[in-house]
């Protein structure tokens, strides 16, 4: 499975890891952004020192969306799964009906989708940078 185990986690924001380069995966960040009024979540790019501070080398592989919350650290579909659950309201129920998708099948879409992102989406010369106003959701 993608779940790795965390002993001390913080209970803190769950902290959402993305490709800092990645056009695909800058959307994405404003996609989850616009649909997380409450700012449940926290954001920080795989090559940013947060990143460096709370995950190991495998787990910030580029190939991988990576979600860390209370419950552990999460990778690729699973990550994906629970980013909608902690969103809530109807994406609640499509991440429920995305988890009753086995996660090997899952994972190959997945895979599938992070093999061609940059060819589709692009990739930029450098991380993203926060607005005025993400700075409290992107974190370094």
């Amino acid at each position: 499975m993608n779940r790795q185990p965390e002993s001390s986690l913080e209970e803190s924001s769950p902290i959402v890891f993305f490709d800092g380069v990645c056009g695909f995966c800058n959307g994405t960040v404003d996609f989850l952004m616009t649909r997380d009024p409450d700012h449940r979540l926290r954001f920080a790019p795989l090559q940013g020192k947060t990143a460096q501070e709370l995950l190991t080398e495998d787990q910030r592989n580029l190939d991988s969306i990576v979600l860390k919350d209370s419950t552990g650290v999460w990778k690729k579909s699973a990550a994906i799964v629970r980013i909608l659950w902690h969103i809530g309201g109807g994406w609640k129920f499509l991440g429920t009906l995305l988890w009753l998708i086995p996660f090997p099948i899952r994972d190959v879409v997945y895979g599938l989708i992070a093999r061609v992102r940059y060819r589709i989406f692009g990739k930029r010369e450098a991380c993203r940078m926060p607005t005025e106003e993400e700075r409290n959701v992107i974190l370094e």
